[in-house]
């Protein structure tokens, strides 16, 4: 061979290098990862996610590529984020932030497997047709967070007696919303006390909301489960310390950031079982034979440095039942 010939050649191999490396970036499985909020207020959630999807040894930026749209709290955006990963052609969508985004994911594709994260009751949200055999394209993780008005309400009614009646911050654009508030009035007939339900879709409505409540001297709060809440906990958790309000939330983060009490479910280990799901369908499974996981380990978390700054004393009895106490 000429030497002219052999570079020629060389130079031809040296140029398909980076063609080839492109054609193998693009072969590495590729998934969404649609949610009602932003990156910057859930990264707990997403290293749950990641350590779920290294269960199975899929890593990100190794094995695996994500692309992820955030609705930034604009529920309307969802639809068209939705759209852009369906026309992308993604192997599997995740969502997260409640039951709206898997609902957008739904409604946009029937035949790309969907993974939501949602405490909504999926069969009453048209996500599945059973939690057992969901028979479509979409399963997922139902932790208990918003069928549990009830119970929040007698733990506030045990750790503040005195109360004569409650109040309850709702969003009016969650779509559990009403759920959780004819949860709490029939829990709260049951106990002989009333409730009054305030709504709040924005930080205005928020402050708005805290400051009716307060006029109206309820004894305590129940902030009713919703993503929306939870980028705004340091603005409602500052609230219910200005106006001595005693609160109950839904995840442990409420009470660990300085809020009175929190029972639910552990939301990061349901987006682990999320990333999990999505891995076991990468690997084959059909969503519509995975049971939507219900996670069935529920935790009280006391604040007791909270309690004591609004002057409430701890019975034994919750001292007793509560998982974790933060002094």
């Amino acid at each position: 061979m000429k030497r002219r010939d052999f570079i020629t050649l060389l130079g031809g191999a040296a140029a398909a290098w980076p063609i080839a490396a492109r054609a193998q970036q693009q072969a590495l499985p590729l998934i969404g990862f649609l949610h009602t909020q932003s990156a910057e207020q859930f990264p707990e959630f997403l290293d749950a996610f990641r350590r779920g999807l290294g269960e199975s040894g899929f890593v990100e930026h190794r094995n695996l590529a994500i692309d992820y749209r955030w609705a930034k709290g604009n529920y309307d955006l969802l639809p068209s984020l939705a759209a852009e990963l369906i026309r992308r052609q993604v192997a599997v969508i995740a969502t997260g932030g409640g039951a709206v985004s898997a609902q957008a994911a739904k409604a946009g594709t029937s035949s790309i497997p969907i993974v939501f994260v949602s405490g909504g009751a999926p069969i009453q949200l048209g996500l599945v047709a059973s939690l057992h055999r969901p028979g479509g394209n979409v399963t997922g993780v139902s932790p208990f967070v918003n069928v549990l008005g009830a119970k929040r309400l007698e733990l506030l009614q045990d750790l503040v007696p005195s109360a004569k009646d409650f109040g309850v911050v709702l969003n009016p654009r969650h779509p559990e919303g009403q759920k959780t508030a004819d949860d709490v009035l029939a829990a709260a007939r049951s106990l002989g006390r009333s409730v009054y339900v305030v709504t709040a879709a924005s930080d205005r409505e928020i402050d708005e909301a805290f400051a009716e409540l307060a006029k109206r001297r309820v004894g305590a709060v129940l902030v009713a489960t919703d993503p929306f809440f939870t980028t705004k906990r340091d603005q409602i958790l500052a609230l219910t310390m200005r106006y001595s309000l005693p609160a109950i939330y839904d995840t442990r983060e409420y009470a660990v950031a300085g809020g009175l009490m929190s029972y639910g479910s552990s939301i990061p280990d349901a987006y682990r079982l999320m990333g999990v799901y999505v891995a076991k369908i990468l690997k084959g499974a059909v969503p519509a034979d995975l049971p939507v996981e219900q996670p069935t380990k529920f935790e009280l978390v006391i604040n007791l440095k909270t309690a004591k700054a609004l002057g409430l004393s701890v019975t034994d009895k919750l001292l007793v039942a509560a998982d974790e106490l933060i002094e």
